[in-house]
C-alpha cells in the first residue's frame, strides 16, 4: 500500500475551501485542511507573537480605539496572506499533478504507435 504524496494530497484537496478555513478563523485552519504542518505552525506562531506584542505593547493600560483597529488590521492581514499562499500552493500542485497526467498519456501514445508499427 503507498501513500498519497504531498502534491497529491494538495492537489486533491480544493482550493477554496483551504482559503476560506485561512481568511474565516485567520489563524491557518485552512492548512490543517490541506495537512500543510509547517505553514500551520508558522502561521500560529506569527499570531501568537501578534498577540503578545500587542500585549506588552499595551502594558498595564486599556488599548485606544485605534490600537484595537492596529491588531485587528494585524490578524486580518496575517488571514489575507495565508489565504493567498494556501490558493497558490494549490494551483502548483494541481498544475504538477495535471503536467504529470499529460507526461503518462503521451508517453502511452507514443508507446502505442510503436508497437503497432512492429
Amino acid at each position: 500500500m503507498s501513500y498519497p504524496s504531498r502534491d497529491e494530497i494538495l492537489a486533491s484537496s480544493k482550493g477554496w475551501v483551504a482559503s476560506f478555513l485561512n481568511f474565516l478563523p485567520g489563524l491557518g485552519s485552512g492548512y490543517l485542511y490541506q495537512r500543510r504542518w509547517k505553514p500551520y505552525f508558522f502561521t500560529i506562531t506569527a499570531g501568537t507573537a501578534w498577540f503578545a506584542l500587542g500585549f506588552f505593547l499595551q502594558g498595564d493600560s486599556e488599548p485606544s480605539q485605534s490600537e484595537q483597529i492596529i491588531g485587528i488590521f494585524g490578524l486580518f492581514f496575517i488571514s489575507i496572506v495565508t489565504v493567498i499562499e494556501a490558493n497558490l500552493a494549490y494551483k502548483k500542485a494541481t498544475n504538477k499533478k495535471r503536467a504529470e497526467k499529460e507526461k503518462i498519456i503521451s508517453s502511452k501514445k507514443k508507446g502505442g504507435l510503436n508497437n503497432s508499427l512492429n
